[in-house]
């Protein structure tokens, strides 16, 4: 018998947000000072004129990391994708006011839908030709709900638009002359065993979700970049800590209630403020502790002293793929193990293959010509 559907929001929202739990034993981190100071020698360091493409960026994450960005670059074009016109407004108008200097297009579409993904992509390649930045918020807590296409609604937003817009762009992101990055904030560091037989997670326990989830996210990375033969390109799948979004909004009536109740207490011991996240997010969108994968070029803010590159998903320093938490911690030895053996026992070429078929299926091609 299945739980009813309320609490399968509320406890999503916990295990989505719990402590991460599988860290390596000697882990490196960069202090939040650290990345401040990054931070500030961006319009020093980075060339002015920076293209970016924010999804999901109307609020929480996406929005608090989009103004700093906004506000720390010089002459930027950003384009911020959102399913709420009044909110894109506001948004256009607060970065207009943080950097006159930029530029700032508000695109209204629900991307739970990968024909949407498509025509945000065309229209996005329609007026650039190469793209520095794409940053992926976009997600829910709405569960046991299908898409138009018939895609579980928060694996659509989570897994299969995201990977989308990294398929279509990639083009452009190979294109650029300075920063080529890909951030994708969900649940790096948490990847755990995959249930191949329910790929959307329509069946799948609420403890089995999150690994199940991270892990696909994760390994779509690891594929794109080998693929696609992509070592000009960085991609970072980020845990953002227990940070208060708007996600939040969307559960109504008693869940709202229960959910308040439920994590005002906790949230008072561990939340980290909004700000704080869009600074650290700023940090992983633009230093050169996540270099691509066999590149030599620095690719973003020089690093400070004692700071090196990242350890990949691979294993190896500046691998070019990173599953992180909001420390800026490399990948850890638990998660290279896990995404080692999805590897040998088939499951990463299993996921790649289901992933076409789901996009051939829904739009007519793996990816926009």
């Amino acid at each position: 018998m299945h739980q009813p559907r309320h609490t399968h929001l509320v406890l999503n929202y916990i295990l989505l947000n719990a402590p991460l739990n599988n860290l390596d034993p000697n882990p490196t981190m960069v202090s939040l000072e650290e990345m401040r100071a990054s931070n500030a020698r961006i319009a020093t360091s980075l060339p002015s004129g920076l293209v970016a493409l924010f999804v999901g960026a109307t609020s929480g994450i996406g929005s608090t990391t989009l103004k700093h960005f906004a506000r720390r670059t010089q002459q930027p074009r950003i384009y911020f994708v959102g399913r709420r016109r009044d909110e894109g407004e506001r948004i256009q108008a607060e970065l207009e006011k943080l950097n006159p200097r930029g530029e700032y297009h508000f695109v209204q579409q629900d991307v739970s839908l990968l024909k949407n993904v498509d025509e945000v992509c065309r229209y996005i390649q329609s007026r650039e030709s190469a793209i520095n930045l794409l940053y992926l918020t976009c997600g829910s807590l709405i569960t046991k709900t299908q898409t138009a296409e018939g895609l579980h609604y928060p694996m659509a937003l989570m897994y299969y638009a995201r990977t989308r817009f990294i398929v279509n762009l990639l083009p452009n992101l190979k294109k650029a002359h300075s920063l080529r990055r890909v951030v994708t904030v969900g649940a790096g560091g948490k990847e755990g065993p995959v249930i191949p037989s329910d790929w959307q997670a329509n069946n799948m326990s609420i403890i089995s979700f999150r690994p199940h989830a991270a892990s696909m996210t994760t390994l779509s990375l690891l594929a794109v970049a080998k693929k696609e033969a992509s070592p000009e390109v960085s991609f970072i799948h980020v845990y953002p800590g227990f940070v208060k979004t708007g996600m939040s909004r969307e559960l109504t009536g008693i869940v709202s209630a229960i959910t308040k109740v439920l994590f005002t207490p906790v949230m008072a011991l561990l939340q980290i403020p909004i700000k704080e996240t869009g600074e650290r997010q700023l940090y992983f969108a633009t230093s050169a502790r996540f270099p691509p994968g066999l590149s030599q070029d620095a690719d973003g803010i020089l690093l400070g002293q004692g700071v090196h590159a990242a350890t990949g998903a691979d294993g190896t320093l500046g691998g070019g793929v990173y599953s992180i938490d909001y420390e800026g911690e490399g990948t850890s030895s638990n998660v290279r193990d896990v995404l080692d053996a999805l590897v040998k026992d088939g499951t990463a070429d299993k996921l790649s293959e289901h992933t076409e078929e789901e996009f051939r299926r829904i739009t007519g091609s793996a990816a926009i010509k």
